[in-house]
């Protein structure tokens, strides 16, 4: 399986009160990551506009290991794992800081929606494509 690397410059507008990382904005920051491999791979928004059918998060675990703050360099990791079932695939992602410490991990269990039927659906062989 590909792993798929993505590098993010955190920012002011990325912290909280207490000078790191928000807890929100790492969903954001990780969401970011998924967008970019998966529109490098031929399915990006476009394509989910026109067909009709694209990911959902359907679970997601977080964990916090590290802080990362204002003006740090992250490189965003994502590798599919598994499939859980015929329609539940795992998605592991992390947070490396530059000097190679894991900030975070996440373990998203993501669908594929079809949105004129408002179900999920066995994923299409191209999307596997996309993600593997």
């Amino acid at each position: 399986m590909r792993l798929f690397e993505y590098h993010k410059e955190i920012l002011e507008h990325h912290l909280d009160t207490f000078g790191h990382v928000n807890n929100a904005v790492y969903l954001q920051l990780y969401e970011e990551a998924r967008w970019d491999f998966i529109t490098k791979n031929g399915y990006g928004l476009d394509r989910i506009v026109k067909e009709k059918v694209g990911p959902v998060v359907l679970e997601v675990h977080v964990t916090f290991k590290r802080e990362i703050g204002n003006r740090e360099k992250i490189t965003i990791t994502s590798q599919f794992h598994e499939m859980k079932n015929s329609l539940v695939m795992v998605l592991k992602q992390q947070m490396i800081k530059a000097d190679g410490v894991v900030a975070s991990e996440a373990e998203f269990h993501i669908g594929v929606f079809d949105t004129a039927k408002r179900k999920l659906i066995t994923p299409p062989e191209v999307w596997m494509q996309a993600i593997q």
